[in-house]
Parts: C-alpha cells; sequence; structure tokens
C-alpha cells in the first residue's frame, strides 16, 4: 500500500514539475477569466431613435509614415514620438528597461513606426455619416509645439474645411499613463453627430515566449471579468469569422495587446457605452492585429458647440504596484489582472508582495526569496514536526511490516490483513504514511506559485543574485557540459537538457544528501525511485529560472537543518 501511495505521489510531482513549465494555464488573479467567443455584431443593433455608428476601419497595413513630421515625447519614463500624418503615436521606448543587462543595449521599444521590423502604434480618430469630413491615415495634424512631458501637455489640431475643427489634447504622468481628449468643435449651423474611436494596431507577430505559462495576445476587462485570447487563437477565430474575433459592448473596462512584461492598452472614459471589437487579418503573409474600442453613442454636435471625449493609453512594463495604483486612483477595473499569475493566484500575488517587501530593505531579490523561504519554514514548521513524527512511527513499525509481508508474500488478502493487525496493535492509523508526505505535497503549489512570481513579474526581469546570477529569471548561464565554456560547443543543439549549470547541480547534490539523511525504504522499488530522483530533477531543473533552482537548494539546506533540529528535540516511544 505504501510502496503504491509513494509511487504514484512522485509520479504526479514530477509530471507537475515538468508540464508546468509548458502549460501552466494563464489565469489573472481573482477574477475569472474564460476564452473569448466571437459575437455576432449583427446582434447588437443600434438604439431605436439614433443612427448606427459607422464601422470602425480597419486598414490591412499601416501607411508609411518614417518621413512625417513628429512631435516629440520625452517623459520621465518614456521615450518616443507622435507621427503628425495620422495622429499615430507610432514610436515608445522605455527609459528604464534595456533589451539585454548590459546598459549600453537598446531600450525596449513598445511601438515603432511601419517601416521598423515590429511596427506598433496607437491611433485616435472619428467615424462619421456620408458627407462629413474626418481624419484619417493621411490627414497632417498640426502641432501646438513644444514636446510632450509630464509638466507640458500637447494639442495637435486639424480643420477639415467644413467648418468642423478636431483637436487631440495629450498629457503624460511620470510612469506610462497618458490621459487623452479627443474633442470637436462644430462651426457649422446644423447639427451633426460623430463617433470618437481609439486602436492599438501590430503588424507583427512576436517571437513565443520562453514558456507558455505567460500569456501573450489580446487582453481586455469588460463585465466584471478579464478576457484572452492568444495568438494561435486569434488566427483560428479570425478564419472562421472574416477577420473579427472578437466583440463587446457595453461601459467600463478596457482592451490591450499584451506582451510577457508589457503592456499597450486603451482605456476610454468608464461610463461611456463602448463597442470593442478585435480584429486580425494577414496580408501577403504579414499579420495585422488590432484592438478597438468605440463610442457606442454619438458625440451629438450642435450648430455653433464642441464636445470631447477623454481616455487613457497605458504604454508601459507590467509594474504590479504600478498597476495596484492606477487600478485604484483611476478607478480602471481589473487593470492588475494584466500580470499572469497563473493557477495559484491566490498565492502568487501574496508571495510577490511579501518578497518585493523584504527585497526594499535587502535591495537583493535573490536574497529577499531566501529570506521568505526560511519564513516558510517557520509557518510550516508544525507540520513538518508532525509528519516527522508520523514517519518515525512508521520507520520503527518498518520490521514487523517487512515481516508481515514476507509470511503472506504468496496471498495479497493476508498480507494486507496482516499489516492491519499490526497497525491496530501498535495503536498507529495506516494514515500516518500519507502524513510523512504531506509536507511535500503542500510545497508544490508553493513552488508553482514562486515559479509564477519568478518568471513573469517584471521586477525579477535582469534581477541580479551574486557571482554569475546577473538574472534570476533565466536559466543559470554556465554549463557543466562544456566546462563552463571552456568547450567551444553548444550540447544545447543536441538536447535542450543538456545544459546543467552550477546551481542546478548544487540543488541536485542537496536533494541527494537530503536523501540520506533518511534510512533507505524497506521496499526496493521505493529505494530504487529515491536514487534516481535527485539525477532526474537536476536535469529538471537545468532549465528553470536561476531564482527558483536557488530556491530549492536553498530549502533543501533548510529542511535538512530542520530535520536534524527536529531529531534531536523529538522522542519517540520504541515498542516492541
Amino acid at each position: 500500500m505504501d510502496r503504491n501511495r509513494l509511487l504514484i505521489f512522485f509520479v504526479l510531482s514530477a509530471a507537475i514539475l515538468a508540464v508546468s513549465q509548458l502549460v501552466l494555464p494563464r489565469q489573472p488573479a481573482h477574477a475569472p477569466v474564460h476564452q473569448v467567443a466571437t459575437v455576432d455584431q449583427s446582434a447588437h443593433p443600434a438604439s431605436p431613435g439614433r443612427a448606427a455608428a459607422p464601422v470602425l476601419p480597419s486598414a490591412p497595413s499601416a501607411p508609411d509614415t518614417s518621413a512625417a513630421p513628429r512631435a516629440k515625447i520625452d517623459g520621465a519614463r518614456l521615450a518616443g514620438s507622435i507621427s503628425l500624418i495620422g495622429a499615430r503615436v507610432d514610436e515608445m521606448a522605455l527609459k528604464d528597461y534595456h533589451v539585454t543587462i548590459q546598459k549600453s543595449s537598446p531600450l525596449v521599444q513598445l511601438l515603432a513606426p511601419s517601416d521598423a521590423a515590429q511596427p506598433s502604434s496607437i491611433q485616435l480618430g472619428w467615424s462619421a455619416g456620408a458627407g462629413v469630413r474626418v481624419p484619417d491615415d493621411k490627414t497632417l495634424w498640426t502641432s501646438s509645439g513644444g514636446d510632450l512631458t509630464d509638466t507640458h501637455p500637447l494639442t495637435l489640431s486639424w480643420d477639415s474645411g467644413q467648418g468642423l475643427t478636431y483637436t487631440i489634447e495629450f498629457s503624460i504622468d511620470k510612469n506610462y499613463m497618458f490621459t487623452a481628449r479627443q474633442s470637436v468643435r462644430n462651426g457649422t449651423d446644423k447639427p451633426l453627430d460623430v463617433w470618437p474611436w481609439e486602436r492599438i494596431r501590430r503588424d507583427y507577430t512576436p517571437p513565443p515566449a520562453a514558456s507558455y505559462a505567460a500569456f501573450e495576445g489580446m487582453l481586455g476587462a469588460a463585465d466584471g471579468r478579464t478576457h484572452q485570447l492568444g495568438y494561435p487563437k486569434i488566427r483560428s477565430e479570425a478564419a472562421k469569422n472574416d477577420g473579427t474575433v472578437y466583440t463587446h459592448e457595453g461601459a467600463g473596462g478596457w482592451t490591450s495587446i499584451c506582451d510577457k512584461y508589457w503592456l499597450t492598452a486603451i482605456i476610454p472614459d468608464q461610463m461611456v457605452p463602448i463597442k470593442t471589437v478585435w480584429y486580425y487579418n494577414n496580408d501577403n503573409g504579414s499579420d495585422h492585429f488590432q484592438v478597438s474600442d468605440q463610442a457606442i453613442a454619438p458625440l451629438h454636435l450642435s450648430a455653433g458647440a464642441n464636445a470631447s471625449f477623454d481616455s487613457h493609453l497605458f504604454v508601459g512594463a507590467k509594474e504590479v504596484n504600478l498597476l495596484d495604483r492606477y487600478e485604484s486612483n483611476l478607478r480602471i477595473p481589473l487593470l492588475s489582472y494584466c500580470v499572469d499569475w497563473g493557477w495559484f493566484f491566490f498565492l502568487s500575488k501574496p508571495f510577490f508582495y511579501a518578497i518585493d517587501w523584504i527585497n526594499s530593505v535587502t535591495h537583493n531579490f535573490g536574497v529577499a526569496i531566501l529570506i521568505f523561504t526560511v519564513l516558510v519554514k517557520i509557518i510550516f514548521y508544525p507540520l513538518a514536526r508532525k509528519s516527522f513524527e508520523s514517519m518515525g512511527k512508521m520507520r520503527l513499525l518498518a520490521p514487523k511490516i517487512q515481516a508481515a509481508r514476507e509470511r503472506h508474500k504468496d496471498d495479497p488478502a493476508k498480507q494486507q490483513a496482516a499489516m492491519m493487525e499490526v497497525y491496530k496493535q501498535e495503536g498507529i492509523s495506516p494514515a500516518a504514511q500519507a502524513g510523512g508526505c504531506l509536507p511535500m505535497v503542500i510545497q508544490i503549489p508553493v513552488f508553482i506559485s514562486l515559479y509564477n512570481v519568478i518568471l513573469i513579474t517584471i521586477e525579477m526581469r535582469q534581477a541580479p543574485f551574486f557571482g554569475w546570477i546577473h538574472d534570476l529569471s533565466v536559466i543559470d548561464p554556465t554549463n557543466i557540459f562544456t566546462l563552463f565554456g571552456l568547450l567551444p560547443f553548444s550540447p544545447e543543439l543536441i538536447s535542450p537538457y543538456l545544459h546543467l549549470g552550477i546551481w542546478p547541480v548544487l540543488m541536485g547534490c542537496t536533494m541527494f544528501f537530503q536523501q540520506r539523511l533518511n534510512p533507505p525504504p524497506p521496499d526496493p522499488v521505493q529505494a530504487r525511485m529515491f536514487q534516481y530522483m535527485p539525477i532526474f530533477f537536476t536535469f529538471l531543473m537545468g532549465r528553470a529560472p536561476a531564482g527558483l533552482v536557488i530556491y530549492w537548494t536553498w530549502n533543501n539546506l533548510l529542511t535538512m537543518a530542520q530535520q536534524w533540529h527536529i531529531q534531536r528535540h523529538v522522542k519517540l516511544d520504541k515498542k516492541g
């Protein structure tokens, strides 16, 4: 019985740890998430008594704005520009983030013009009925002059020549949030309607993330829940629905194109009913993704009147505490849920807050992880003590249990009855067998939650530890198969598992010595499994983020110290 339970436990544990790096789900914290379904646009007719909103255009490709005049953006943490042709925000770099750990490497760029390798942009505009001129992709706007900074707003304007003047006023805070006001002045003697819209375009598919645990694609919030579509699902839905992959109508929410660490989002006025449309097409082998919002009700302009529409634009890093503040201060529902905490979100997010607070004291996320592990060990100490007592009692019974097995080795039914009789005589429940494995079982969600924290939080990206570990979120760069760089070849080309850094090897050694502290299991199958488990996990963890391997190594050392302490202070009665 105990052999089968242990065999099942180790197989499931290994499977969970292996699969977690590939298919760990993408559920953001504290909100139900579902794959969005396509909605027939004809099911949302205009309200009686008003005209239906014109369809927001979805151009197959963005116009070339490389030679267009530009208005410069120079924020505290952002640098970029706005093309004055089309009022397109199509150049944006993050001042605090580089592509690699080298400070001389290029800044991370989230938006880029159409002639760049990875074009992406945000655009604001209007739709209108027949005969009403609205700005389009070729419209040349006039800038108010000066740069857009966190202390100086920028206004773009365009005269339609029909008595209508369109303006877009941009302002930016000291981080990543823009405020945009789209206004129209009706200088004619007739009333008219216009519908403001805003959209994000991405004219390329980013390379796949290093782990499928991190969601990338179209992401938004509406009706109190988040909605998401990854790139493969976007293509399959578009093929079935003429390019439109999702639509929604209602007030409150936001829509975005989301990356592992970065977010580009449009956030309309939360009180205004909005129609959201996600769209994809492939034009001559080039991918084009678009998420857009358009006001359902028009801006109604009486003769000589003005009207405006307010929204926010987020272009930046998914910094957890910053997103929390935006969500609270600007009343943007579920914005912080763009960080993908996974299945165990109820553990992952508190774990992050704890580690982040410790880091504010230690100024080293690696040290913060070590301290956090000590705290976890202290919290679970009573359970570990109880587990050791259970294992100790079972170990004392091992000779009697083995004798019962030998007496009835040819009759499983009698063997089971004899073992139960031994338990009864000693006053020990057979459930004590499972109790010994309970701390290991509990470590699985703790392990996966910490894995998520290290893998998906921008705070862990390029966070150094000591020595050769300059980035806790990637694998240990050393490799014993190349003699740590002395041999000029890449064994990973043969197999990705032929990469074993120093920390994974240390982890395997600590796992081996931890096993040696315990007497070998009486069952030969169990004993053989225990012998191979350190080797299996060493190779498995060779591809894990260095921060996770450091955690596990430190956890093994603490477990050995804890076990030694418990053995010195727990006395077991030896019966019979």
